[in-house]
């Protein structure tokens, strides 16, 4: 008997990396219902009805234009992902055979509350290039209002309370079109659009954005895939299309690659700036639901709840329980993974790889591992005092227009507008006090310095804890 695998989609890479953006942020750590940071939830790529947006400043619609060279007869899939909001309530046993709503349910395991749980919806189709010409193809899609009742039983096995789910009806539609650019080469410019038309109304002005949500498309994406041709990367186009890129227009979404290495026929359009080729870490032991934190950490948090907090976590959502057995059952050398991976440097290949090897006093050593990552080797690690004793921090200078800056030199802040943080732009215009110049591994300069006037400096100088600016962000404030 033999069998026969079953094909591989196009998307299944770019599905590994939608599925993180899919949830990202879903639930966060400490995975509790209770926790004040789970209780405004759902940030990312929210289309809300039409007669709730606009008075609340939310979208009701995404826009994705990527330029593509299609192969003439072929076709355009698309996958549009996104999270329905659905609404669970607990109830409780009562003696006389009804159910009452409660704000907890405790069994042995878990402590069960109310939530929303986010279950995936997709809408697929499947375009003929030729339909996309002119005003193209509108795909309207819907779905429908629900409930569901699961009942709930104790380690007894007796029914002592049950999960109620219900789910509103939304009502939404994708529009694909593509027009050619004029040029030397035969490109199209897609367009596809994903809107929610709901009809619903809010039953009073004032009504929060729970209401809205549970009508409202959650972390929308487009897949979109060619079957033959390809896509032109948005931020690394040939310099033919350069003008052409700049003129797409991307509204609330951005698109790229993302059909895996050498490969330029699929593309992720998302609701958060990702670069062309985005992976999955292969380190990742699992989804972690947590935006933006860093997977070792959140592992060794969870393992360290206390068994109370486990509970709540269980009970909360079934994707927060399995973060909890994720992290009670992770082997160590599984936690040790997480703790970093240098990406950029690889193997060495060629005549000069055996003589390297057999000379540890070399510039340098790559020695492969068997996930065929490597690790640099120098003869002294960069991080170790001793490898560089030119460096002196409190008696090295700068020149800075025309002026030497060093330790003690007083300088206006400029924080650039493209490489710095909120916090840094309320500094725009205030004196600081240089304390040490510092360079990095890769040559770059960085100024340690106090803000003027900062009653902490003192505890700053003490700590070491610095906030820092680079050359061009600075002004002297000596004269030359």
């Amino acid at each position: 008997m033999t069998t026969t695998a079953a094909p591989q989609s196009p998307f299944d890479t770019a599905r590994q990396v939608a599925d993180a953006v899919l949830f990202e942020g879903y639930v966060l750590y400490p995975y509790r219902a209770s926790a004040a940071k789970n209780r405004l939830r759902w940030q990312f790529g929210v289309l809300v009805p039409p007669s709730w947006g606009p008075r609340q400043g939310e979208h009701t619609r995404q826009r994705t234009e990527i330029l593509m060279e299609p192969r003439r007869g072929t076709t355009l899939a698309v996958e549009l992902r996104f999270l329905h909001a659905q609404r669970r309530t607990v109830q409780q046993a009562l003696p006389d055979g009804t159910f009452a709503d409660v704000a907890e349910l405790h069994l042995a395991d878990r402590v069960l509350v109310p939530w929303d749980e986010g279950t995936e919806e997709r809408v697929e189709l499947s375009v003929d290039i030729a339909e996309l010409a002119g005003d193209g193809v509108r795909v309207p899609f819907h779905r429908a209002a629900g409930e569901d009742i699961e009942p709930v039983l104790d380690e007894a096995g007796r029914c002592v309370g049950r999960l109620v789910r219900r789910t509103e009806r939304i009502d939404g539609a994708v529009t694909l079109s593509a027009a050619e650019v004029p040029g030397p080469y035969r490109v199209s410019k897609l367009t596809a659009v994903v809107e929610n038309t709901s009809p619903w109304t809010p039953e009073t002005p004032d009504a929060d954005r729970d209401a809205a949500l549970a009508r409202s498309l959650v972390a929308a994406h487009l897949l979109l895939g060619l079957g033959a041709g390809s896509f032109l990367s948005m931020t690394d186009p040939p310099e033919w299309a350069r003008s052409a890129v700049a003129a797409c227009a991307n509204e609330h979404t951005w698109p790229v690659l993302a059909g895996g290495p050498g490969r330029a026929d699929v593309v992720l359009s998302s609701p958060i700036i990702l670069e062309d080729q985005p992976s999955i870490a292969p380190e990742s032991a699992g989804a972690m639901y947590d935006a933006t934190e860093i997977d070792e950490i959140l592992a060794l948090r969870t393992a360290a709840l206390t068994d109370q907090e486990k509970r709540e976590a269980r009970g909360t959502d079934a994707r927060a329980a399995a973060v909890i057995d994720l992290a009670d059952s992770m082997p160590p050398e599984v936690l040790e993974r997480l703790h970093g991976a240098v990406r950029a440097l690889r193997e060495i290949t060629g005549p000069d790889a055996a003589a390297d090897a057999a000379d540890p006093t070399g510039p340098e050593v790559f020695t492969a591992l068997p996930d065929e990552e490597a690790v640099f080797r120098p003869e002294k690690p960069w991080w170790d005092p001793a490898s560089d004793d030119t460096a002196d921090p409190l008696r090295d200078r700068i020149t800075v227009e025309g002026v030497s800056v060093g330790v003690g030199s007083r300088v206006l802040l400029r924080p650039g507008l493209r490489r710095t943080d909120a916090q840094d732009l309320f500094l725009q215009g205030r004196a600081a006090l240089v304390e040490a110049v510092l360079h990095d591994v890769d040559g770059g300069v960085h100024l340690a310095v106090t803000v003027a006037g900062d009653p902490g400096a003192d505890i700053r100088r003490e700590q070491g804890r610095f906030l820092y600016f680079q050359p061009d962000e600075v002004t002297p404030l000596e004269k030359p």
